[in-house]
């Protein structure tokens, strides 16, 4: 079950989101992700090859701690 601050991201429309996408993007495996500022340190992640798909949503806190994983080297 989601709590408050994710309830809240999940409800917020999307449609007129400003997404960026990553500077990382490899386009021979066509592996890339966009990213859309929910304010407040909040974002939505969407895969920008398959844009029907629902884009996730983190909190600030998530959003931070993913983001020292990556830099930690924890997801490889």
């Amino acid at each position: 079950m989601m709590d408050a601050a994710k309830d809240v991201l999940y409800a917020m429309d999307l449609t007129d989101a400003d997404w960026v996408t990553s500077s990382y993007t490899n386009r021979w495996t066509k592996t890339c992700v966009e990213v859309a500022d929910l304010g407040g340190g909040a974002v939505a992640v969407r895969d920008s090859h398959n844009r029907g798909l629902s884009p996730l949503r983190f909190t600030a806190e998530e959003w931070s701690a993913f983001r020292l994983g990556m830099r930690d080297g924890e997801f490889g």
